[in-house]
């Protein structure tokens, strides 16, 4: 089973989103890649270890700080006591899943609706 870290806790500076975790991550490589939880409605970065996937959950309460960091350009960081890895194409891959959930009613009408409410509204 693929290890999972939930992100619970995000900090919005100037220059950076960091989303903050207790779990382990050193050695952890950012996969560049971000699928979707349509059932809990959040966005998964996979980052990979010498023997398989970790998922990064990023759940629905932190979608205005993920909207944000997309309107500003800003890196985002996952960090865990002194350490932190930057999701490298994180941004590039956020707006590819959102033009591709965008009226796509394979991820499901809920989850559609409020991707589209949330990020595609003008």
């Amino acid at each position: 089973m693929k290890r999972k870290i939930i992100i619970q806790t995000a900090i919005l500076t100037e220059n950076e989103l960091i989303l903050e975790t207790d779990e382990f991550i050193n050695g952890l490589i950012p996969g560049e890649q971000i699928l979707v939880d349509s059932d809990n409605s959040a966005f998964i970065y996979l980052m990979e270890d010498q023997n398989d996937y970790t998922y990064i959950v990023l759940s629905e309460n932190l979608w205005p700080y993920l909207k944000t960091a997309n309107e500003k350009k800003l890196p985002l960081l996952v960090k865990s006591n002194q350490e932190q890895i930057e999701l490298i194409s994180f941004l590039e891959e956020l707006e590819y899943i959102l033009s591709n959930i965008k009226g796509n009613s394979n991820y499901g009408d809920e989850l559609v609706t409020k991707v589209e409410e949330f990020f595609l509204s003008v």
